[in-house]
């Protein structure tokens, strides 16, 4: 059995966790959503807090333990930081974080949805967005994990449909 292995994700969800730890959903490459404890991160002597940002693509290394996996290693391979200059388009990567968080199960790999996420970070990292961003990420993230359309695609009916899917409504679209 691999005790230590090494990936390369998306940090999606971080939630404060005991004294100086933090739990973080990322969504990586080889084994999709994945629930890791960084263990100390939130000391300011912590060699891993800068790298374990929101939105940021990290390249980490992991040890396998009892009830969650631990990072070892963090490493930044693009924080985004366009992204990060515009409340908007922050709010927008918070929406893609929470459909990918609320449509992907744990632990199942999913590689082409890995590539699709990614493509839209570093289009929303861009100097100039896509127009319909979000809808079109929305019916390709939808199609790509086969739950399907809706009979009419505006906003409006992904949205519901989205809802029907993850059993209750996403808490990004509350930000305008």
């Amino acid at each position: 059995m691999i005790r230590i292995y090494k990936t390369t994700g998306i940090v999606l969800n971080q939630v404060n966790f005991s004294e100086a730890d933090r739990l973080l959903t990322i969504f990586t490459r080889d084994f999709g959503r994945l629930r890791l404890l960084a263990k100390a991160v939130r000391k300011l002597s912590s060699r891993k807090r800068g790298h374990l940002e929101l939105f940021s693509l990290v390249k980490i290394c992991c040890v396998k333990g009892k009830n969650l996996d631990l990072i070892t290693e963090a490493e930044t391979i693009n924080n985004f930081s366009n992204l990060r200059r515009n409340l908007n388009r922050v709010r927008i990567a918070y929406l893609l974080c929470e459909l990918i968080n609320g449509l992907t199960a744990e632990n199942q790999e999913h590689e082409d949805v890995y590539n699709l996420f990614l493509l839209y970070l570093i289009q929303l990292n861009s100097a100039v967005a896509p127009k319909n961003l979000i809808l079109n990420f929305e019916k390709s993230l939808l199609e790509l994990l086969g739950f399907g359309l809706p009979v009419t695609l505006t906003q409006s009916a992904l949205e519901s449909h989205i809802s029907s899917i993850t059993e209750k409504p996403l808490n990004s679209k509350k930000i305008k």
